[in-house]
Formats: structure tokens, C-alpha cells, sequence
């Protein structure tokens, strides 16, 4: 089912960023589409930090005054749906959503984070965001001298490890198999007081997503308060990508300063799009997005 309406920007995504975007866009007076499907990546998460003004909220309750606020300027509009494909149409971009509709517009923003591929251990996915964290500047203070693990095994771990450590004196290393550390790193973390466990993970243990202990594959039980991961991902949407969209060696749309991609008119924003993940990140990306959409549609219909 294709719409006849041919708006001045789609944003596919609503959450943070998307939301962002689209506030720059409707202050701007343009007709703008958001097209999400409900589902935040940090839905479990229950507090946002490093966000001056909103430090402590829950990301959710974060999210519904952002729905309010942006919903006040009417030249903006909605659809619950998930963005399938895109293509090049003229001047036009064109997208197909799950539901059936092709929808045309001028440029295109994609505010579509990226989902986590956790590793096959049981109790990880459902402690993330929650005990299960990724990074020290959100979630660190809230277990700072707590007992503290990091999973991780890799090129950055000697340095990941040094960070975390600046939050907790009971820090334990778990590589998940033989260490890739060399043996002038393992001695420097091991006089800090920093324990490294070679033996695989098989579980964490968990009340509600709130971790308690470490089981390893020989039995060995540890007490866990938090636990660091360094997991990888994927983009959540392909379509920047089947637009031409040009993805960095890390796995993230590659943009400007002014958050356009390699393909002109189509920009992205949020976690898609850099390394720092978080709330305060998202709506900065997003906002400028926004602003560059938005100077671009002025300067092309003057």
C-alpha cells in the first residue's frame, strides 16, 4: 500500500536520538515521519545516568516526556512499524515497511541503535542493562566498591581492565578461556590486585536481573555484584547499508560532524553511529541530525 504523502524527512527510530531528530525538524516547520516499533535497546535498563538534568531517571519515564513533548508540534506524525527496505527513487528516498507501506521522502534519518549479540552464557541477556553493564560512565558509580567482574578477552582488555579498576578495588578478570594477555599485563594487574580467572563461564546467577554470583564450568562459585561485558554487535536495521551507506571497520554507519552518511540526504544518529552509548549521547546526535536535515531542506528550497 503506498501513502501519497511525500514528507520532508523519515526517521526510523523513535527512540532518544529519532525523538531528537525529529524536535530539530518540527521547530524547523517540516513534515516529518517517525517510524519505530516500540522497542528501546535499554528497555531493561533502570536508570539513566551522565545526563545533566535527567540523572537518575528511568530511561522509559525519560522516553514518554520526550513522546510528549515532540508530539506537541503537528507537523509531526507516527507510524508503528518497522522500515524493511529502501531505495533511490528520483530526488525522492522510498521506503517499505513490514506493514506494507512505501512511503517517499526527501532525506532520511536512521536513529535504529544496533542490537547486542550476547555470548552463550545463561543469565547474561537477562541481567543486561541491570547488573550486566557496559560501560563505567553510566552505571559505575551505582557499584563502586562493589565486588566486580569484567568478561573480556582481547586487544583493549589490558585497558578496559585498568578503567574499570578506578571504580573498584575487588575487581576480577574473567577471560572465558585461556588469556590473551601478555605476561608483563597479567603481572601489572595481578600486583594491583586484580584476580584473573581463565576457566569459562557457564552461568550467572541472578534475582531479577540483579546478579549475585558467578558459577564457573568446574563448579567454582564466585559473588558478583556487577559484571562488565565486551560483547559485540550487529546493526539493528540493514537498510542504510542496502542504501549504499558505508560501515566502519567497528560495525558503525559512518557519518560527519554533521551526522550525514557516505550517501547524500541520508543520515543516522545515536548508537548506530559511534561508540558512546548513552542517553545523553543519543539525543546530542540526534539533535544535530535534526538541525542538518532541516538546514539542508532550507538551503535546497530557497
Amino acid at each position: 500500500m503506498a501513502t501519497n504523502k511525500y514528507y520532508d524527512a523519515i526517521i526510523t527510530g523513535g527512540s532518544y536520538s529519532g525523538l531528537a531528530a525529529a524536535m530539530a525538524l518540527g521547530r524547523a516547520l517540516k513534515q516529518v515521519l517517525i517510524i519505530d516499533n516500540g522497542l528501546p535497546c535499554n528497555r531493561q535498563t533502570p536508570f539513566s545516568h551522565n545526563f545533566l538534568t535527567q540523572d537518575g531517571k528511568p530511561p522509559l519515564e525519560i522516553l514518554q516526556t520526550a513522546l510528549q513533548q515532540v508530539s506537541a508540534y503537528n507537523t509531526i506524525e507516527f507510524l508503528t512499524d518497522t522500515v524493511i527496505s529502501g531505495q533511490k527513487t528520483g530526488k525522492a528516498f522510498e521506503l517499505e515497511t513490514a506493514g506494507g507501506k512505501k512511503i517517499l521522502a526527501k532525506k532520511l534519518i536512521f536513529a535504529t541503535g544496533i542490537r547486542d549479540l550476547f555470548p552463550g552464557i545463561a543469565g547474561i541477556e537477562e541481567c543486561w542493562g541491570i547488573s550486566v553493564i557496559h560501560c563505567p560512565y553510566c552505571h559505575g558509580y551505582e557499584v563502586r566498591h562493589e565486588k566486580t567482574g569484567l568478561l573480556s578477552n582481547g586487544e583493549i582488555t589490558f585497558d578496559h581492565t585498568k578503567m574499570i579498576a578506578n571504580w573498584t578495588k575487588e575487581l576480577t578478570l574473567f577471560t572465558n578461556g585461556p588469556s590473551v594477555l601478555t605476561a608483563e599485563q597479567a603481572n601489572t594487574l595481578q600486583q594491583r590486585g586484580i584476580t584473573i580467572v581463565e576457566t569459562s563461564i557457564e552461568r550467572v546467577v541472578h534475582s531479577n536481573g540483579h546478579l549475585t554470583k558467578i558459577i564457573l564450568n568446574n563448579g567454582e562459585e564466585l559473588e558478583l555484584k556487577a559484571l562488565y561485558v565486551q560483547i559485540p554487535f550487529e546493526q539493528h536495521c540493514t537498510v542504510p547499508e542496502m542504501l549504499g551507506c558505508e560501515i566502519t571497520p567497528e560495525g558503525f554507519i559512518k557519518t560527519d560532524m554533521m551526522q550525514e552518511t557516505s550517501v547524500e540526504g541520508v543520515f543516522a544518529c545515536g548508537d548506530n553511529a559511534g561508540r558512546f552509548r548513552s542517553v545523553a549521547n543519543a539525543v546530542a546526535t540526534g539533535t544535530m541530525a535534526g538541525a542538518a536535515v532541516s538546514r539542508k531542506l532550507i538551503m535546497e528550497e530557497f
